[in-house]
């Protein structure tokens, strides 16, 4: 039986890449999927890890192609998920994670219906804000597009499997793996019933 792809998303500033490095902590049994980006590589991240990092031209080139899964534009950057990966795992059985935004998230959904879909919250407006000045990474303009772009994006959320707010770290961790665990004993019944002799 295939994999459950499993996509994590959010606002910027909600704390995605926290709660999925957490989450890939204390789950061994989930691959994580790597995305490329045409944006600089920043300290501390490692090509093949962080994101693959790519140029505009080639990132384009796979676009045309029809070799990413999903991508999305911002600040203006792509950023995007290969195709073949992603369905190399899932046919070999693996379970993997994506952490996307929330753009790119809803083109994954409409390629896999199946895929589940956990949309993290923020406690609010004003904490996103704050997360993302207090992370020091973008310019004011550039957090003004990101605070823009969030409430569209939370317009979406009714699109998603689950909801879940990242106010308290640790019950938003708690959460999400406990809600993967409920997906993965669900896939557990179903190949129980197919493999059970009558």
């Amino acid at each position: 039986m295939q994999g459950i792809l499993f996509v994590l998303s959010g606002p910027s500033g909600t704390g995605k890449g926290t709660v999925c490095k957490e989450v890939l902590n204390r789950e061994d049994d989930l691959t994580l999927s790597v995305s490329a980006t045409t944006r600089e590589k920043r300290v501390g991240e490692v090509d093949g890890e962080t994101y693959h990092y790519v140029t505009k031209d080639a990132f384009e080139a796979m676009i045309d192609k029809g070799e990413m899964l999903e991508y999305a534009q911002y600040n203006g950057n792509y950023y995007g998920t290969p195709k073949a990966s992603i369905e190399e795992l899932l046919n070999s059985g693996r379970d993997v994670l994506l952490e996307i935004e929330p753009q790119g998230a809803l083109q994954v959904k409409k390629l896999f219906p199946e895929a589940v879909l956990v949309f993290l919250v923020p406690p609010s407006m004003a904490e996103l804000k704050n997360r993302l000045i207090t992370r020091g990474r973008e310019s004011e303009a550039e957090i003004a597009e990101r605070i823009a772009n969030a409430k569209w994006e939370l317009e979406q959320a009714d699109k998603y499997t689950v909801l879940i707010e990242n106010d308290d770290f640790e019950e938003c961790v708690t959460e999400v793996l406990a809600y993967f665990y409920t997906k993965r004993k669900e896939r557990a019944k179903i190949i129980s019933l197919i493999n059970e002799k009558v």
